[in-house]
């Protein structure tokens, strides 16, 4: 059974989902059974307030748990290791894992993250420095982006 709880950002409202364990999904939009008091959750809107103080909470606290398939989930472990406040393109990520060929593939596995914000999926861009899709729109990867630069304070 998947668990939700709502978490009211600076960037709007934010559903965070849990299998009872590990944190499974966090995005704008969501459904499933409110749990605000199992411990995973608790701990996931705790790192978000950190995160939106300006604090930089490693993504490793939490227990993630994303479903995809084994290349996705290759991809998503490079986003985690993208450091606060920086960028890389599509093109380092591919580099990164090996398969310098495969930008598109590694465009569509960061669109399938569905762990927002906390596999920073927003710190990837264009090889031209350009912002590119973004599930929350790209405002909203701008002010994350703003946000880890120190130059928006929501």
């Amino acid at each position: 059974m998947d668990y939700i709880t709502r978490y009211p950002s600076p960037v709007g409202m934010l559903t965070i989902t849990s299998d009872g364990e590990a944190i499974t999904g966090l995005w704008m939009d969501g459904s499933g059974e409110i749990r605000d008091d199992l411990p995973v959750l608790v701990a996931a809107r705790n790192w978000l307030d950190r995160y939106f103080r300006g604090e930089r909470p490693a993504p490793k606290e939490l227990p993630l748990s994303p479903a995809g398939t084994d290349f996705q989930k290759q991809v998503w472990g490079r986003l985690l290791e993208v450091p606060y406040g920086e960028t890389r393109s599509y093109g380092d990520i591919a580099r990164a894992i090996g398969k310098p060929r495969a930008c598109q593939a590694v465009g569509q596995a960061v669109g399938r993250n569905r762990i927002a914000i906390i596999i920073p999926c927003h710190r990837i861009i264009g090889a031209d420095g350009s912002l590119t899709g973004f599930a929350g729109g790209l405002n909203m990867k701008r002010k994350l982006l703003n946000h880890e630069q120190g130059c928006d304070h929501f």
